[in-house]
């Protein structure tokens, strides 16, 4: 094991390779924000105490890894029932090691008040309507999300891109998103929650794609929009784009064009758990049905410890089955790598919350800390000091 501070569930092999290759090497961060209205219903995400605080998370979160604890926020971290944002792990590790970060608007309610690229989106609709997105936006994001993943890839010479995302109730959308790649993925995801609401999860997701099957039968949609691949269980099966536009998010497809252009010159490292691997099965299913060419031995997935062995998900048979998907059928499975951070021996009790379930990831924080292994060889107690010190200038900023 290269470094004990790093543990690689999946694909160990690729995984330790990756992570040999990237020793020393510092990233590039690019963060996607989006939003949809599932996150607005009440008690799907704990991201945000209520529905109108959920709104602003991500708006809240740019601005705090941008700006840090002193700056006088627009929009203030939100107030969570137990915990704190994991930007202050992003902003720990990003601050220190002077990491670049590139913030990517793909479709918020209201402009951050920080310096971001704006991808021309918009909000997703609750996935439950089966009418997420204008299949018109989601083309415009991919584009735009190969465009970037492009750019940022072009000023990297050395190191890697680590793609992270805000989005609030993004672990339903992932949902919506795996299982209309035929992938089994109910029960098995994340949330903010310490216990998954499955239940409620799988519920708007049925829903969403019930609704989305009805639309296509009812349109008997053009033959450009449904995908003859011999070897698929499900002829004409739906195209993976047509699925965000359906029950998806703005943030998924622009991470997916991003990665698959990234990781034609670079590593690549998608920062999250559920999200991120809804995320890596949607680039399978896209390359295969759009024939784009992509890396995928550049490209990991990297989270938090609290992510991976959460045991109210199943986070990392969810990864071992990415490969069975019907639309996924390159048979890939990325190596899930997650930093062992713990906060068992915080001062702190909101982040001591962290180990009771509450949190677990965000914003890249996972990745983040794993790129502080692998450039400066941090260990626990440098992260976890790092990490009290923002916390610490949070709460006496503005006293």
């Amino acid at each position: 094991m290269p470094n004990a501070q790093i543990r690689i569930y999946t694909q160990r092999e690729q995984g330790e390779q990756w992570l040999q290759r990237y020793r020393g090497c510092l990233p590039v961060f690019a963060c996607v924000l989006g939003f949809t209205e599932t996150g607005l219903i009440s008690g799907i995400s704990a991201a945000g105490r209520t529905p109108e605080d959920r709104k602003y998370t991500a708006c809240a979160d740019a601005e705090f890894l941008y700006y840090g604890p002193e700056h006088k926020a627009q929009y203030p971290l939100p107030p969570l029932a137990a915990g704190a944002s994991p930007v202050l792990i992003s902003r720990a590790v990003f601050e220190s090691l002077k990491i670049p970060v590139h913030l990517f608007n793909a479709g918020l309610p209201q402009p951050p008040a920080v310096p971001v690229i704006d991808l021309g989106g918009t909000p997703a609709r609750c996935l439950s309507g089966g009418a997420a997105m204008e299949i018109t936006t989601v083309h415009h994001l991919f584009e735009q999300g190969l465009l970037w993943g492009e750019r940022l890839a072009a000023n990297i010479q050395q190191g890697y891109l680590i793609v992270g995302e805000c989005v609030v109730g993004g672990t339903t959308t992932a949902l919506a998103i795996l299982t209309g790649l035929g992938i089994e993925a109910a029960g098995k995801v994340n949330s903010s929650h310490p216990v998954c609401n499955h239940a409620q999860k799988w519920a708007l997701v049925q829903a969403g794609l019930e609704k989305m099957m009805g639309s296509r039968e009812q349109q008997e949609i053009n033959f450009q929009s449904r995908i003859q691949n011999p070897k698929s269980q499900i002829q004409n099966s739906v195209d993976p784009l047509q699925l965000v536009a359906a029950v998806g998010d703005p943030m998924q497809v622009v991470v997916a064009g991003m990665a698959i252009a990234a990781s034609r010159s670079c590593g690549v490292m998608l920062a999250g758990g559920t999200q991120m691997l809804a995320v890596y099965a949607l680039i399978s299913a896209i390359a295969q049905a759009y024939t784009l060419s992509w890396r995928p031995e550049a490209v990991v997935v990297g989270t938090t410890r609290w992510v991976a062995e959460d045991p109210t998900g199943a986070t990392v048979d969810l990864a071992l089955s990415l490969g069975k998907g019907s639309l996924t059928q390159s048979g890939r499975t990325p190596p899930l790598l997650a930093t062992h951070l713990s906060f068992a021996d915080s001062r702190y009790p909101q982040l001591r919350a962290y180990e009771q379930g509450f949190v677990k990831e965000g914003m890249g924080a996972g990745a983040a800390c794993i790129a502080a292994h692998l450039s400066q060889d941090w260990q626990q107690h440098q992260l976890l000091a790092a990490i009290e010190v923002q916390l610490e200038r949070l709460s006496t900023a503005f006293h």
